[in-house]
C-alpha cells in the first residue's frame, strides 16, 4: 500500500512524502518542557505539550502519520518586501486541498480508512514530524532542511488509522558554518539547534499585541514587511535547491505591498483584496504598524 500511496501522490505533485511513527516523542518533549521553563513560549503555538508529543491524543487510533513537503520556491522569486512563503495565495488552501485528495485516495483503497488532514493546525510539531518521517535534518536555526528543497517548504501531515511502514529519521545534521547565527537580526539562534522564538523577526511581525522598542529595533533590521528570510538566505544548504513543480505556488503571486495601497484602506477591504493570502491573516494594521517602523513614517492609527 505505501508504493501505491507514493506513485499516487506523486501525480498530483508531491515528490517528497514519509510516514512517521505515532510517538510519544520523548526528545521532543523534552526541548518543550525546557523552553516553557525558560519562558520561551510565543503564545502561537499550542500550550499542551502532552498534545503535541503524542498523536494519539489528537486521534485515538492513529497507526501512522503520512508527511508531506511542499516547496514553494519559483525562478520568479524576487527580494521584495514580503516573506517569499507568502507571495501565492494561502498555503493552507492549496496544501490542504492535495491533503485531502490522498486521504479520498486511501479511503477508496483500505477499508474502515479513518484519517486527519492538518497543515498548522494541529497540535503536533510539524518540522518534527517531517524529521521522524524521514524528509529532511535540523539545520542550526531549527528548520528542517532537505537535500533537494533546502529549508523551502511547507509541511502537511494526516494522520491516520492504516500502520504504514515507518521511515527512519535521517543521520545527518547542517553544516553547522553558523551564517544564520551570525545574521539573525533578533540574535535568536542559541547555537545548538535551538532558538528563542521570542525575539524572532518573523514573529515580532505577526505580533498583534504590543510591542516595545528592541522588538522595533529587530524589525527595522530588513525591509521584509511580514515573516523573515535572513536565516534561509544565508544558509549555504539553499544554494542550487530546485524549484517547485507544484503550479499553484507558480501563478497569480505578488511579491510586494506599497504603502498607498494599505494607509487608507479598511480592514474589510484588506481582507477582501488579500484575504487568501497568507500575510493577511493578522489583518492590516501589523501590516501598516511594520511598514511604518520600517520606514520610519509616524503612526497616525
Amino acid at each position: 500500500m505505501k508504493e501505491e500511496l507514493i506513485e499516487y501522490v506523486k501525480s498530483i505533485e508531491i515528490e517528497k512524502v514519509g510516514i512517521a511513527d505515532i510517538g510519544p516523542y520523548k526528545e521532543l518533549e523534552d526541548i518543550l518542557i525546557r523552553r516553557k521553563q525558560e519562558g520561551q513560549l510565543t503564545g502561537l503555538e499550542g500550550s499542551s505539550i502532552e498534545l503535541r508529543v503524542d498523536p494519539t491524543l489528537t486521534m485515538e487510533n492513529a497507526k501512522s502519520i503520512i508527511v508531506c513537503l511542499f516547496p514553494y520556491i519559483t525562478k520568479e522569486n524576487k527580494r521584495s518586501n514580503l516573506s517569499n512563503y507568502t507571495y501565492s495565495k494561502d498555503y493552507h488552501l492549496i496544501v490542504k486541498e492535495k491533503l485531502e485528495k490522498i486521504g479520498e485516495f486511501l479511503n477508496k483503497k483500505i477499508d474502515d480508512f479513518e484519517y486527519q488532514v492538518h497543515v498548522d493546525t494541529g497540535h503536533l510539531v510539524d518540522r518534527y514530524l517531517g524529521y521522524r518521517a524521514g524528509l529532511g535534518f535540523f539545520g542550526i536555526n531549527a528548520h528542517l532542511i532537505n537535500d533537494d528543497y533546502g529549508t523551502y517548504f511547507f509541511i502537511g501531515y494526516i494522520i491516520n488509522n492504516y500502520p504504514f511502514k515507518h521511515d527512519k529519521p535521517l543521520d545527518k545534521t547542517c553544516f553547522q558554518c553558523m551564517k544564520c547565527k551570525y545574521e539573525c537580526p533578533g540574535n535568536i539562534i542559541l547555537g545548538n539547534f535551538d532558538i528563542n522564538p521570542l525575539r524572532c523577526r518573523s514573529f515580532i511581525t505577526q505580533k498583534k499585541r504590543d510591542i516595545d522598542d528592541i522588538d522595533k529595533e529587530i524589525i527595522k533590521k530588513d525591509n521584509i514587511l511580514f515573516g523573515c528570510d535572513i536565516c534561509q538566505l544565508v544558509c549555504p544548504h539553499n544554494d542550487g535547491i530546485k524549484e517547485t513543480n507544484i503550479k499553484e505556488f507558480k501563478k497569480d503571486l505578488i511579491h510586494r505591498l506599497d504603502y498607498d495601497q494599505i494607509k487608507d484602506m479598511s480592514n474589510k477591504g484588506f481582507k477582501r483584496k488579500y484575504g487568501d493570502r497568507a500575510f493577511a491573516w493578522r489583518g492590516r494594521k501589523v501590516i501598516k504598524r511594520n511598514y511604518e517602523i520600517i520606514e520610519g513614517i509616524e503612526i497616525d492609527d
